[in-house]
């Protein structure tokens, strides 16, 4: 068995032939179910999850049925080695680790000449499990790590970082990869609507360049959340009005950049009327296949571009992940982000409690 000994050590003994594992059924339907513990193979890792991170994109598959039951969700993970494969190197059991679940081939195929990443065919392949369809595996005691994975998406986890610090890898990763993308510049000023736990990364890092950032949102909790991260011009969208914020900050110009950074057609109308001639929306929570209804001279004659952000990049995973690791001891403590923490037997809980965000929620956290 493993024992915690504490909110940060996990005591690798022996491993379990069953575990507990948040199973999905079907739509809506989570179950915590004794399953078996996955066997590995050569070049692959077993690894044990101390916490993971509930996704919106978690929650979009369990509620929308896009994806075929039986499943084990959950990537936002981080853990010890309980057992290593044959011909693996570099590794040990004992090992503190962060697992990606998605990397690209990295040996020169179309979309990684282009450096699209997320394209990537191999990407495309998930490289965690925790049993079923490989699905990340993190709401699971243990998850099988593979061989590509093992080479180029295992991060290690220095001993004075948390684990809940380091959960935070992907999902840093894929907010670094939009703002790298944008290439914002010191005079610029962005306008993040949104300021949930990914909305508060995003406007972070956009600050980090030296641009202006304005955070908008309903709720002060939120706002209050921000600041600690130095984010210092809230919008309360629910009494004030951030095109118009944006224009008067801006001459009248509007923001340069306008992130999505929450679900909902509605507000892509918002950013384009909130950027400038000539500036940037970027859409990063549109993860759902719908239809929106634009103004197409906005993109032709107003010249203002509509891009995507979507999932992690290879360009960047050094330099985020040491952002991260090296944050938790600079100013970018992101344990301060988890507003709640389930036991593994109360995963439907969670999953359910994150699917009705509150004001004091922000990001939920599944611990087996």
């Amino acid at each position: 068995m493993i024992t915690v000994t504490d909110t940060e050590t996990l005591t690798i003994r022996d491993v379990p032939a069953t575990m507990q594992a948040a199973v999905y059924r079907g739509i809506n339907d989570i179950r915590v179910e004794e399953v078996p513990v996955p066997a590995i193979g050569p070049g692959e890792v077993l690894v044990r999850i101390h916490s993971c991170g509930i996704c919106g994109t978690d929650l979009k598959k369990i509620h929308s049925g896009s994806h075929a039951a039986p499943r084990i969700f959950g990537h936002e993970m981080a853990g010890v080695i309980a057992a290593v494969g044959d011909k693996v190197t570099g590794w040990k059991v004992g090992d503190r680790v962060m697992a990606f679940h998605h990397v690209p081939c990295g040996k020169g195929c179309y979309y990684c000449r282009k450096k699209t990443y997320s394209q990537c065919d191999t990407y495309k392949r998930v490289g965690c499990t925790a049993g079923f369809e490989p699905s990340g595996g993190g709401f699971a005691e243990y998850i099988r790590v593979m061989d590509w994975i093992v080479e180029r998406g295992l991060v290690a986890i220095p001993d004075h970082v948390p684990f809940e610090q380091a959960l935070w890898i992907e999902p840093v990763n894929t907010c670094f990869k939009a703002i790298h993308n944008l290439r914002l510049a010191a005079d610029e000023t962005v306008l993040v609507i949104g300021q949930g736990s990914i909305g508060i990364l995003l406007a972070a890092l956009a600050r980090r360049t030296g641009a202006t950032v304005l955070t908008s949102d309903l709720y002060v909790s939120r706002h209050q959340a921000a600041a600690q991260f130095d984010l210092h011009h809230p919008i309360r969208a629910d009494k004030e009005d951030p095109i118009a914020i944006a224009k008067s900050l801006t001459e009248g110009r509007g923001a340069d950049v306008v992130i999505v950074a929450v679900a909902g057609n509605a507000l892509i109308r918002t950013a384009m009327e909130a950027v400038r001639f000539g500036g940037r929306v970027l859409l990063f929570a549109a993860t759902q296949r719908s239809e929106v209804s634009i103004d197409p001279s906005a993109i032709c004659m107003d010249e203002k571009s509509l891009i995507g952000s979507y999932s992690s990049s290879a360009e960047v995973q050094q330099e985020a992940s040491q952002l991260v690791l090296n944050g938790y001891t600079d100013h970018f403590d992101l344990t301060r982000l988890i507003s709640h923490r389930f036991p593994l037997e109360q995963a439907a809980e969670a999953i359910a409690f994150a699917s009705e965000p509150k004001p004091d929620s922000m990001k939920i956290v599944i611990q087996p």
